[in-house]
């Protein structure tokens, strides 16, 4: 488990090409974000490429940004739109 209280992991939603919207976390946003467009990050967007960033998050440690990775994932559609528009709930 890791302790580090230092910031640099993110969690984010990206919009794809389709429209649809994609949750994850890392520790380097713009090199994920290069591997989501390159087609190399995940199954889901590799087929939905352009993706863009429109909402991220940043923590002190990988457990916190994959707990909010996990709650983010959970919400409807809807309940992230207005996430993105609102900032932090």
């Amino acid at each position: 488990m890791e302790h580090q209280t230092e910031k640099g992991n993110f969690t984010y939603i990206l919009q794809c090409g389709d429209g649809s919207l994609y949750c994850g976390w890392t520790n380097d946003l713009e090199k994920r974000l290069a591997a989501h467009n390159a087609g190399t990050a995940s199954k889901y967007t590799r087929s939905r490429r352009p993706v863009e960033l429109i909402y991220f998050e940043e923590f002190g440690t990988k457990q916190e940004a994959m707990s909010r990775e996990y709650q983010i994932k959970h919400l409807t559609r809807q309940e992230k739109l207005a996430l993105i528009r609102h900032g932090k709930d």
